[in-house]
């Protein structure tokens, strides 16, 4: 499978969240989960961390196979840019 086919296939799969999470912007839930985490456990976890925290979970369960699994692979690309997105909104 090449790149663009990844990309889109992500892309597609980032629209789709949004629409089953019903939100127009598209599924952004990572910042009221990372705020409960941090009132939960009095840590400081920013958005970005938690991209990163489930890009790596995904990276993991594709390396625990042998054969490598598509789904994780497309959820590391989608949570990558997600990371990238909350990780640059950080500069404002």
């Amino acid at each position: 499978m090449n790149v663009e086919t990844l990309l889109a296939n992500t892309t597609a799969l980032l629209c789709e969240r949004g629409q089953q999470y019903d939100s127009p912007t598209g599924e952004r839930s990572m910042g009221r989960t990372i705020a409960a985490f941090n009132a939960i456990t009095g840590r400081e976890l920013t958005e970005a961390e938690g991209m990163l925290l489930l890009a790596i979970l995904k990276m993991v369960r594709d390396r625990q196979r042998k054969v490598p699994h598509q789904d994780s692979c497309e959820d590391l690309i989608a949570y990558s840019a997600l990371y990238a997105e909350a990780r640059l909104s950080e500069r404002t």
